[in-house]
């Protein structure tokens, strides 16, 4: 039986990349997703495609309620859990601190840091060894914005990925003799469809010449990082917050 991996945000962007390079190592894939269902469905065919199994599985990350039954769906479809890779999240039009509404902040927290312990949470109940698991591997994908602060865009954004960084050291720490690995991936400037969910969709391209490689970053290569550290190839790894960025 393949290793079962479950990825939040997996219909779009670095999530479904993700997605797409776990079926190809090796893994069965749980494509999760909060409102595109045919998205969804697209990459479980390509997972597919490659010879493994997937199922899509709605659930929207910031309603813990969503997310226990979420992982009670896993349970009966899947039979496992050996990874999880946290890739939903949320950006909004850029923004002054000033400007901010609660709502706004209090969504960006809900789904970025919330949704993100909640999964693990729940993971953890069924990898790790205190709890008679076999052990498996966690990827938060944060970002580069977690230590350039973003300011006059989304600082927000940033916070909530600052926080991620800090959720990855310290639950790493927590489990790593209960054979669970944590990392975290901290992409740059990537192309992908959340700059036009923040009202910018040619952001990356516009962005490219500040970035050091003067070129924005694909999916499939933070997808490739996020796969290495799930993979044995870093069992030694925990911890870390891996840069993919380009330089920036």
């Amino acid at each position: 039986m393949n290793p079962v991996l479950l990825v939040t945000g997996g219909s779009r962007g670095i999530g479904a990349a993700t997605a797409r390079a776990a079926a190809a190592r090796g893994w069965d894939v749980a494509v999760n997703y909060a409102r595109d269902a045919a998205a969804a469905q697209a990459v479980a065919a390509e997972v597919r495609s490659l010879g493994r199994r997937a199922w899509t599985l709605q659930a929207d990350v910031a309603d813990d309620a969503q997310v226990r039954a979420l992982f009670s769906a896993l349970d009966r479809e899947a039979g496992g859990l050996s990874g999880l890779v946290n890739s939903a999240g949320v950006v909004d039009v850029a923004a002054r601190v000033d400007e901010m509404s609660a709502e706004r902040v209090a969504r960006m927290f809900a789904i970025n840091v919330l949704g993100s312990f909640a999964c693990a949470r729940e993971a953890l109940r069924r990898m790790s060894r205190r709890h008679g698991g076999a052990g498996g591997a966690i990827v938060n994908v944060s970002s580069v914005a977690a230590t350039l602060g973003s300011p006059a865009q989304y600082v927000d954004y940033a916070a909530s990925k600052a926080a991620v960084d800090t959720f990855t050291v310290g639950l790493a720490r927590e489990v790593a003799a209960e054979g669970v690995r944590v990392n975290a991936v901290r992409p740059g400037i990537i192309d992908t469809e959340i700059h036009a969910s923040g009202g910018q969709p040619d952001r990356a391209r516009r962005l490219a010449a500040s970035v050091p490689m003067q070129r924005p970053g694909r999916a499939d290569e933070v997808a490739a990082a996020i796969v290495w550290l799930l993979s044995d190839e870093a069992a030694y790894t925990t911890g870390a917050l891996l840069d993919v960025s380009g330089g920036r």
